[in-house]
C-alpha cells in the first residue's frame, strides 16, 4: 500500500519562513532587552550630543539659502525701473536694503491687491513682502517684522528714485499681515532641519549594534546553529527586526526622559507645524526612522557577517561612521534644493531617502510621494538583505555545490593514506 505525499505549497513555505523570522527576532529581542548591557545602552545618547553643534552650522547655511528675504515690487514699469536703479546707486552705503526682487510690472492705472497676491504665492515662495503704490506714496504689505525692517530703506530708495531727488522722505504706508506663506515656509524649514538632525542622531547611535551582535554570534558559533536550522535570509530579517524592536524601546525611554527634562527646565521647544500636520508627521517620523535603521542596519549586518573578529569590527566602525555623516550631509544639503535634481537624487538613493522624505513632509503637504518612497525603501531593504545573506553563505558558511561521489572517495583515500604514514 503506497502513501501519497504532496509537495509543500507556496503559502506553507511563506508561513514557515515568517515563523522562522519571528523565532529569531523573539530570541534576540529577549536576550538583548533583559541583559545588563542594555542599561549602558540606554545611557548612549549622552555621548553624541556634540553632533548637534556640528549640524547647526549646516542648518544655518541651508536656512540662510532658502529663507533669504525677497521683496516683491508691483508698480508701473517706469517707477519700477527708477526704484531698482536708485537701489543700485545706494547699494553698499545703506544697511538692510533688499537684495532680491520679484518684479510685477503694472500698466498705467492698473491696481493690484497686495494681500491677495501674497496669499496666492505658493509654499516656499521667497517673497516675504510686496511693495505697491507709487514713489510718492509707497506701500509695504507683509509680516510686521519684515516691513518694519524695510520701511526706512524703501523710503530712502523711493526718495532717491524721484527725478532730481525728493526734498524729504516719503511716508511709507505699511499693511502688516498676521503671517505670510513664505514666513510659514521658512519656519517649516527649521522643523525639517530639526527632524533630520534627530533622525540622524538616533540612527547613528542605534545601527552600529547590529554589526557587533553579528560578530559575537559568529565567534560563539551560534550563527552556524541558526543557519543550520532556518534559512539565512530569515536569520538576517529576524536579527534586524529584533534590533529595531530594542531601538524602539530605547527610543520610548529616551523620549519620556527628554520630555520630562524639558518640562522641568522651562518648557518644550516650539516648531512650526509641518505641512502634513503633527499627527501624520510623527507617524511618518517613526516609519522613516524604522526604514533608516533597517537600510543602514542591513548594510552593517552584511559587514559584520564578513568580519572575523571584534577587532575588525572596530576597524570598520570608523568608515561606517563616516558613511553615516556623508548620508546626513547629503540629505541636509538637498533640503536647500527642494524640487531640483539633487533632491530627487537624495530621495532615490536608499540611505538618504528617509531623511529627504521626512524633510519633505515638513514642507510639502502631499502624501502620495511618501507611498512611492516607502515602497522603494522596502524593496531596497529586501535587496540588501538578500545580497548580504547570499554573500554570507558563500564566503563565511562556504555553502557551494554538493560534493560528488568520486570527489568524496578521493578525499577519503587521501585521508587513509595520511593515516598509514608513520609518525
Amino acid at each position: 500500500m503506497s502513501t501519497l505525499t504532496s509537495k509543500p505549497s507556496l503559502a506553507d513555505g511563506a508561513r514557515r519562513f515568517w515563523r522562522s523570522i519571528f523565532v529569531i527576532a523573539r530570541r534576540d529581542f529577549g536576550a538583548i532587552l533583559f541583559s545588563r548591557s542594555f542599561i549602558f545602552f540606554l545611557l548612549g545618547p549622552l555621548f553624541p550630543v556634540f553632533v548637534v553643534a556640528m549640524a547647526g552650522g549646516i542648518g544655518a547655511s541651508v536656512s540662510g539659502k532658502i529663507s533669504k528675504p525677497t521683496l516683491g515690487i508691483a508698480m508701473e514699469s517706469g517707477e519700477t525701473d527708477a526704484f531698482l536703479a536708485a537701489r543700485d546707486r545706494l547699494a553698499g552705503s545703506v544697511a538692510h536694503l533688499p537684495d532680491t526682487y520679484v518684479v510685477i510690472r503694472l500698466k498705467p492705472g492698473e491696481k493690484i491687491l497686495a494681500r491677495s497676491a501674497l496669499n496666492r504665492a505658493k509654499d516656499g515662495s521667497p517673497v516675504v513682502a510686496l511693495l505697491t503704490g507709487t514713489l510718492d506714496q509707497p506701500k509695504l504689505t507683509g509680516p510686521g517684522g519684515t516691513v518694519d525692517m524695510w520701511e526706512g530703506p524703501v523710503a530712502l530708495i523711493a526718495a532717491e528714485a524721484q527725478r532730481g531727488g525728493a526734498t524729504q522722505l516719503p511716508t511709507v504706508t505699511m499693511d502688516k499681515t498676521v503671517s505670510a506663506r513664505a514666513d510659514t515656509a521658512r519656519k517649516r524649514i527649521r522643523t525639517a532641519q530639526a527632524s533630520q538632525t534627530l533622525l540622524f542622531l538616533l540612527t547613528m547611535l542605534l545601527a552600529g549594534m547590529v554589526m557587533s551582535n553579528m560578530v559575537e554570534e559568529k565567534a560563539n558559533k551560534i550563527i552556524e546553529v541558526l543557519a543550520a536550522a532556518v534559512p539565512m535570509d530569515a536569520v538576517f530579517y529576524g536579527k534586524l527586526i529584533a534590533m529595531l524592536g530594542v531601538s524602539l524601546v530605547g527610543l520610548s525611554v529616551w523620549g519620556a526622559v527628554g520630555l520630562t527634562i524639558m518640562m522641568l527646565g522651562g518648557g518644550i521647544p516650539t516648531f512650526a507645524a509641518p505641512a502634513v500636520g503633527w499627527p501624520m508627521f510623527v507617524l511618518l517620523g517613526l516609519v522613516y526612522f524604522s526604514f533608516a535603521y533597517l537600510l543602514l542596519g542591513s548594510l552593517f549586518l552584511t559587514i559584520g557577517g564578513l568580519a572575523a573578529t571584534v577587532r575588525e569590527v572596530q576597524t570598520l566602525s570608523m568608515p561606517a561612521t563616516m558613511l553615516q555623516l556623508l548620508v546626513f550631509f547629503f540629505a541636509s544639503y538637498s533640503l536647500g534644493a527642494m524640487g531640483e535634481p539633487i533632491e530627487l537624487g537624495a530621495i532615490f538613493f536608499p540611505l538618504t531617502s528617509p531623511y529627504a522624505m521626512l524633510a519633505r513632509a515638513a514642507v510639502v503637504p502631499d502624501l502620495l510621494p511618501h507611498v512611492g518612497a516607502l515602497i522603494w525603501q522596502v524593496l531596497c531593504v529586501a535587496l540588501i538583505i538578500k545580497g548580504g545573506s547570499t554573500l554570507f553563505r558563500k564566503t563565511v558558511m562556504k555553502s557551494g555545490p554538493a560534493v560528488t561521489r568520486s570527489g568524496w572517495l578521493g578525499k577519503l583515500r587521501k585521508g587513509s593514506d595520511r593515516d598509514r604514514k608513520p609518525a
